[in-house]
C-alpha cells in the first residue's frame, strides 16, 4: 500500500505546483517596481497617460506588468521587439481594462509584430459557389486561437502621425474582448441580461445609422469600416471612444453612454 500512497502524494504535490507556481510567479512580477524606462515610454507614446488620475496610472502600470509577464511577443520579418514595442502595445491594450475586473486577455498567448503592413491569403466564395483566392494587406488582425498580429509602423503612426479616431491596437484588442463571449459578434461579456438588451438595442441602431451614412456618403465620426459587420462596428466604435471621445459623445450620445458603461472610464476627462 505504501507505493500507491506515495504515488498519490506525488500526484497531489505536482497538481499543487502546477496551480501554485504560475500564481506565485505572477505575484512576484506584479510586486516588482515599474521600470523607469517603461514609464518614460508611457509618457512619450501614450499621451492620455499624462492626463489620467494617479489611480488610473497605477492601474495601468499594474495591468501592463501582468500583460508583459503573461504574453509572448514575437518579431516577424526581421523586426526587433524592443521595450518600446512591448510597452506601447501593452499600454494601449490595457487601456481597455481599466476600472474593471479582468484576467487580462486570458485566452491570448502571442503578439506577432511585423515591421509594416503584412499580407495574408484569403479565400472567398462568391455567387454560384465560385471560390476565389486573393491576398489582403492588413495592419492588424485578431484571432480566437490566442494570437494578435500587428504592424509596428501602424502602431507607431498612432504616435508620430496621429489620425484621429484610429488606433490599430485598440481595434484588435476590442476584438479580443468581443471573442470572450464565445465568438466576435459585437457583444462582449456583460453582467446581466438587461445590460445585453440595452447594448443590443443601442448598437444595432447605431450600426444601421453607420450603414446608412456609408450608403449616402455622409460624414461620420465613426469609421466607415465599422459598417462591415457588428464585430467591426464594436471595434471601430471602441477606437472612436478612446481616440475622439468628445466628438463621439456629441454626435452619438447613446453609443458613448453604452461604451462608457462597459469600459468604466470617460476618456473625455483625458483630453
Amino acid at each position: 500500500m505504501l507505493i500507491p500512497l506515495l504515488s498519490l502524494v506525488l500526484i497531489a504535490v505536482a497538481i499543487t505546483a502546477i496551480w501554485w507556481l504560475p500564481a506565485y510567479n505572477l505575484k512576484r512580477a506584479l510586486e516588482r517596481p515599474f521600470p523607469p524606462n517603461y514609464a518614460k515610454i508611457l509618457r512619450k507614446n501614450i499621451p492620455v497617460y499624462r492626463k489620467m488620475h494617479s489611480d488610473l496610472q497605477l492601474q495601468l502600470k499594474r495591468l501592463i506588468k501582468q500583460f508583459l509577464h503573461q504574453k509572448k511577443f514575437v518579431g516577424c520579418d526581421g523586426l526587433l521587439v524592443t521595450d518600446e514595442v512591448k510597452v506601447t502595445i501593452a499600454a494601449n491594450a490595457c487601456l481597455l481594462l481599466l476600472n474593471r475586473p479582468s484576467r487580462v486577455y486570458p485566452d491570448l498567448r502571442l503578439i506577432l509584430v511585423y515591421p509594416s503592413a503584412f499580407i495574408v491569403p484569403r479565400t472567398e466564395m462568391g455567387i454560384g459557389g465560385v471560390v476565389t483566392h486573393a491576398n489582403q494587406t492588413l495592419s492588424g488582425e485578431s484571432w480566437s486561437d490566442g494570437r494578435v498580429i500587428l504592424a509596428w509602423d501602424h502602431v507607431n503612426k498612432n504616435i508620430d502621425d496621429h489620425v484621429p479616431g484610429h488606433n490599430v491596437v485598440l481595434h484588435e484588442f476590442a476584438h479580443q474582448l468581443d471573442s470572450e463571449s464565445g465568438q466576435p459578434n459585437g457583444a462582449p461579456p456583460m453582467m446581466t441580461s438587461a445590460q445585453y438588451e440595452r447594448w443590443a438595442a443601442v448598437l444595432s441602431r447605431e450600426f444601421s445609422y453607420l450603414q446608412s451614412a456609408v450608403e449616402h456618403r455622409l460624414d461620420s465620426v465613426i469609421d466607415y469600416y465599422g459598417a462591415t459587420n457588428p464585430a467591426e462596428f464594436f471595434a471601430v466604435a471602441t477606437e472612436a471612444f478612446f481616440e475622439t471621445p468628445e466628438a463621439l459623445s456629441d454626435h452619438h450620445p447613446e453609443l458613448f453612454g453604452q461604451l462608457r458603461a462597459y469600459y468604466q472610464v470617460n476618456p473625455c476627462e483625458w483630453q
